[in-house]
């Protein structure tokens, strides 16, 4: 069976971060989405855009916690 690369867990700092520039920003869904693909590709990771514009509106990144928000990342990134 072929093992799946995972993608790292990011310090509390880094989704901090990743939070607050989307509270900065106030942007709708789809640049949201964007935001959250440069933060991944900045870091090495592919992203999967159409998992992107429908994880990031519907799991409200502003209020999840660090855990919710790595789960997500980990559902749309993908190691290159």
């Amino acid at each position: 069976m072929a093992e799946v690369a995972k993608i790292e867990k990011f310090t509390s700092s880094e989704l901090a971060m990743l939070r607050e520039r989307l509270l900065k920003s106030r942007t709708d869904s789809w640049q949201a989405a964007e935001l959250v693909s440069d933060f991944l590709v900045g870091r090495g990771y592919g992203v999967n855009a159409g998992a992107m514009r429908t994880a990031v509106p519907g799991l409200a990144m502003l209020r999840a916690s660090h855990d919710a928000m790595q789960a997500m990342l980990e559902t749309v990134a993908y190691v290159m």
